[in-house]
């Protein structure tokens, strides 16, 4: 028997991803058609022997009722929401949630960061981790290649190439480590919430001493004051560093074509149109075909059936529609998210862009941002989740983002914008956060 666990974080979690993240908890945005997490949902049901399903995070539960449901029916598995009182960081969650974790005695659990995408291959690190030596296998981490630049925004690995065994951990590094890098899913044993447990009690034993603790008191996983510094714990940094030396934890290297964090909205674009391309080989019936009757339709694209759209237009590639959503006689879309019950009225342009939901662009308008793409010119790039503003204070090249609500006039061009809600536009823009 095995179960997942995703982590899915809060409500002042993801910040960058803004201001589409105002109206709807982050893990829920749809790309590809699909909310964020029923991705991961997906990939853990189609796992031979999956038992149960948890979502761990600190959004109130009525935001995740009717998912969770839909969730049940339509993969037939066992999925429930697990509110944390506090932040409790990637380890701290699980540890206390471990009583419903361990339940059955599972065989192994999965535990995946809710805001990452890929081609996960999980069937393949379950038989990895089940060819490892029994007598002392406790975690699996599932890892990938990064240039050496960007290696260090992540979690990077120096394994042994003949065991497996990761030999050294290191959380973000300040100087180079590898360019192994941590994809943030992970397979255990229940025996890894032995080793968590110490970490609670021996910083409860310690009496708040901060420096025989070493908290991350700067990192996302710290908290200021109470309790709760005790509880929030960092699977990356307080678990895997140290346990990186007892030979127990090892890592499968993926062969995926993709992987990336969801982090911006830039980097909606990225995994939707990853997302659209991996429907060819997984499930093709949720593409959009090409007829006489309907619009143009160039490469991958997914329109819900609710949609409205003029036989005149063309869509795509790489685009995806939301339910109600209207598009009207000659509009041009591409590598876009248009949210439910948008509507683009005729002769517009939508490019690189996200828009919102309940938005209206007028007649002749056009909508675009800049492509976030990783480099393709160096093997293994991976995008970049790059700030609003570069070092000079200047907003830096991205897609535009309309907010809900949000009014376009017609005859409008909107260029590497960021509309914040119910904002209406009746001049043009170009590199300008409209609050």
């Amino acid at each position: 028997m095995l179960k997942s666990v995703i982590l899915m974080g809060g409500p002042q979690k993801g910040t960058r991803f803004r201001p589409l993240s105002l109206d709807s908890p982050k893990p829920l945005f749809p790309v590809a058609g699909l909310p964020m997490v029923e991705h991961l949902v997906k990939a853990c049901a189609a796992v031979h022997g999956m038992k149960e399903i948890f979502l761990i995070g600190f959004y109130p539960i009525h935001m995740f009722a009717q998912f969770i449901d839909s969730m049940i029916r339509k993969y037939n598995i066992s999925v429930r929401y697990l509110q944390e009182y506090t932040p409790l960081g990637t380890a701290g969650g699980i540890y206390h949630f471990r009583d419903q974790i361990r339940v059955g005695d599972p065989e192994a659990v999965f535990l995946i960061n809710g805001d990452v995408c890929g081609e996960f291959a999980l069937k393949e690190m379950l038989d990895f981790h089940r060819n490892l030596p029994n007598n002392n296998k406790l975690i699996t981490i599932m890892a990938t290649e990064a240039t050496r630049q960007q290696s260090f925004n992540y979690g990077c690995i120096v394994e042994d190439k003949d065991s497996h065994q990761v030999l050294h951990y290191v959380e973000k590094p300040q100087t180079f480590i590898s360019t192994t890098i941590n994809c943030g899913i992970y397979l255990f044993k229940s025996d890894l919430f032995y080793d968590i447990g110490e970490i609670f009690r021996r910083r409860h034993s310690a009496g708040g001493d901060s420096h025989d603790l070493n908290l991350n008191t700067n990192g996302t996983n710290g908290l200021s004051n109470g309790d709760n510094m005790f509880e929030c714990i960092s699977l990356e940094e307080d678990v895997l560093m140290p346990l990186s030396q007892t030979k127990n934890v090892f890592v499968f290297k993926t062969c995926q074509e993709w992987w990336s964090q969801l982090k911006t909205a830039g980097s909606a674009i990225y995994a939707n149109r990853n997302y659209l391309k991996l429907y060819r080989k997984t499930t093709p019936q949720l593409l959009s075909l090409d007829t006489p009757s309907g619009p143009k339709i160039l490469g991958d694209v997914f329109i819900d059936p609710s949609a409205s759209i003029d036989p005149s237009a063309t869509i795509g590639p790489n685009v995806s529609i939301s339910e109600g959503v209207k598009i009207g006689a000659g509009v041009r879309v591409k590598e876009s998210i248009i949210l439910r019950n948008a509507t683009i009225q005729d002769h517009s342009i939508i490019m690189h862009s996200i828009v919102g939901w309940n938005c209206t662009v007028g007649l002749w308008s056009r909508v675009e941002g800049t492509p976030c793409d990783p480099n393709p010119n160096k093997a293994f790039a991976k995008i970049d989740n790059q700030p609003l503003f570069d070092g000079d204070g200047k907003l830096n090249p991205l897609i535009t983002v309309l907010g809900s609500n949000v009014q376009i006039c017609s005859e409008i061009i909107v260029l590497n914008s960021i509309v914040l809600p119910f904002k209406e536009l009746n001049r043009s823009y170009k590199n300008e956060i409209i609050l």
